[in-house]
């Protein structure tokens, strides 16, 4: 077992407390208590557990509405629907981590402010312009003076069918800017960080896209590439290896 530090104990907290991620959460434990405890294998049930989980969702969402706290359901729902793969996906991180599953040293938030020197390993110029990346997460391990080691970039997406291009663009354009070539001069390109990112992407894959011949060339252009469905694939990994993943490379 690892002792989670402070802030990491607040996030699960605060997880567990977000009104709508209520039934999220308890169908996450029933289904670590029905499989002996396996952490692990509960990263590939986040499709089916958010799916079961809307019902519920959408009684919160009606008793907003009631009380006038939200006008438009269907786009508070859209909203919670990320918002909700997002906390599940560090809830389950942290659980693991807590078993020790993922190796101690190893971080996830998705407040980049806490990311030490994420500026310098996220923007790049482009002809005095700044690009950001699509960042849902990061993943990242300290030094002993709790200076950057290594970090890797999670992009994540409940569905294909928006901004999907959006999503490996920053990477192209980050592999463009670290190597040398008439289009990094064409464009006046900076990009020099003391430490690379890993960049990856990560979906529930709500309406069975991966299989189009599109998305399935967009998934080559990052580190990695993840799905939250207990299916296997040459060109996605099962979210169940994450941990593995970034043991090894973080």
């Amino acid at each position: 077992m690892t002792q989670l530090n402070k802030d990491e104990q607040k996030t699960l907290e605060s997880i567990k407390a977000t009104p709508y991620m209520v039934k999220t959460i308890a169908l996450v434990e029933n289904f670590v208590a029905q499989n002996n405890g396996d952490y692990l294998a509960v990263f590939d049930e986040i499709f089916r557990i958010l799916n079961e989980a809307k019902t519920a969702v959408d009684g919160y969402l009606k008793e907003r509405k009631d009380k006038g706290e939200i006008k438009d359901e269907k786009q508070a729902l859209k909203s919670i629907a990320g918002n909700s793969f997002s906390l599940a996906l560090v809830y389950i991180f942290l659980k693991n981590k807590e078993l020790g599953n993922v190796r101690e040293g190893i971080f996830i938030t998705s407040q980049i402010s806490k990311v030490p020197s994420f500026k310098e390993v996220s923007i790049i110029n482009v002809d005095g312009e700044t690009q950001k990346p699509d960042c849902d997460l990061v993943i990242y391990s300290l030094n002993e003076d709790k200076s950057l080691k290594k970090c890797m970039i999670l992009s994540l997406k409940t569905s294909l069918r928006e901004r999907a291009g959006q999503t490996y663009k920053w990477k192209l354009l980050m592999e463009i800017a670290s190597s040398k070539n008439a289009i990094k001069e064409k464009y006046n390109i900076e990009y020099n960080p003391e430490k690379m990112p890993l960049v990856a992407f990560a979906t529930v894959n709500f309406y069975n896209e991966i299989n189009n011949p599109q998305h399935r060339g967009m998934f080559k252009f990052f580190d990695q590439s993840f799905i939250a469905k207990p299916i296997d694939a040459d060109f996605i990994a099962r979210m169940s290896t994450l941990p593995e993943y970034v043991n090894q490379n973080l």
